[in-house]
């Protein structure tokens, strides 16, 4: 199964309205998928994030010429060297190539992994608090109670933006606003220091419906975060950026985390990614992935998910949740797969088990002009 032509979709939607976390704002959304055939007919996707204009251009000029003629089924090599040149498209190098594989066999990814341990994946919804209006407090209640309203159990909302009291106020008004068994996650993006993380805790210890505190520090002060570990009630969690299993050793090794969060598109492909989420159950860790960027990218997510076994018999739900993007992002169904009261069922069939929506791919096309 020689690869016969590789074709690539860069898409752009440019927000009416921007909305961001402790970064920035966003004011658009980008993903670029790739679909890789191969002279037999089988053909795969996979999905690649970045700025477009660089993407594009290296994508096209150095990763294609490289990747046309390759034996589609040497993965782990083809993967391994465009590692070296580029992290990101070697992820979705490697989504493209097991969905061929999985084609070849007849199976279902999951299948081609061994099977799935659990037939739907339950998932949060995440938003971007933040808005350039003065009313952006009301904006963020408003949107995430929407979702609630939709069935949605637990969310995730970002804080590190605006001053402590500024988000506490506007995080307090959100608890007392929403149902008592909605659970509640905060995003700090790295923003604060020891000091600051600890004044969390004031608003933590009054509410019981926490899920977790998600990146407060830099990730690189693991003694910070064994120290802010131990003072606060409720579970730490991070590890997005980290791109390499050996990032996360010293935070399991010094108990410096609850949740480990990787994101596929972050590593160095599918098979590295899913070494990371059996280091953590090894060393008795929770995962519950970051995937706020992409619809693919987050599909292959469940299916690394559905595959892991359970972390306790004791949590309601027998496997931890994955990241829904609840903001506005038409990308999200370019593979129509949605929620339900808070979960995802995992398709069957072979390969991913479903189309892309042409008529979105055709619709947000980019066209090569710039963009801010």
């Amino acid at each position: 199964m020689r690869i016969e032509r590789v074709e690539t979709y860069p898409l752009l939607y440019r927000l009416p309205q921007a909305y961001g976390d402790a970064n920035g704002y966003k004011r658009y959304r980008t993903s670029y998928l790739i679909r890789i055939l191969t002279r037999s007919g089988i053909d795969g996707w996979g999905e690649v994030i970045d700025w477009l204009p660089t993407l594009d251009k290296g994508f096209r000029e150095r990763i294609i010429p490289y990747l046309l003629g390759k034996q589609a089924t040497d993965r782990l090599s083809i993967v391994d060297v465009i590692g070296k040149w580029h992290q990101r498209s070697a992820a979705g190098v490697s989504m493209a190539l097991t969905e061929i594989a999985a084609k070849h066999a007849g199976l279902s990814v999951c299948e081609l992994w061994g099977g799935k341990f659990h037939q739907q994946i339950p998932v949060y919804a995440s938003f971007q608090s933040y808005r350039e209006q003065e009313d952006w407090a009301e904006q963020s209640i408003r949107q995430v109670t929407e979702h609630v309203e939709q069935g949605h159990k637990r969310v995730k909302v970002k804080i590190g933006g605006r001053s402590v009291r500024e988000d506490q106020e506007h995080i307090e008004k959100l608890l007392k606003t929403l149902p008592a068994d909605v659970l509640v996650a905060v995003d700090a993006n790295q923003s604060y220091d020891l000091s600051h993380s600890r004044l969390w805790e004031r608003l933590f210890s009054r509410y019981p419906n926490w899920m977790w505190l998600e990146e407060p520090m830099p990730m690189d002060r693991t003694d910070e975060y064994v120290k802010l570990r131990a003072s606060i009630s409720v579970p730490l969690a991070g590890g997005e950026n980290l791109v390499r299993c050996a990032q996360f050793l010293p935070l399991y090794q010094k108990g410096a985390l609850d949740v480990a969060q990787p994101d596929l598109q972050h590593t160095e492909g599918l098979d590295a990614y899913r070494t990371h989420l059996e280091m953590a159950r090894q060393f008795g860790y929770r995962v519950s992935p970051h995937s706020f960027d992409g619809s693919l990218a987050r599909l292959y997510t469940l299916f690394a998910q559905a595959c892991l076994p359970a972390w306790s018999k004791m949590d309601a739900d027998p496997i931890e949740p994955v990241e829904w993007d609840a903001m506005e992002n038409p990308f999200s169904r370019v593979f129509p797969l949605m929620p339900a009261n808070g979960k995802v069922r995992i398709p069957d069939g072979p390969g991913i088990g479903m189309e892309p929506d042409w008529e979105l791919i055709n619709a947000m096309r980019w066209d090569g002009s710039a963009y801010a």
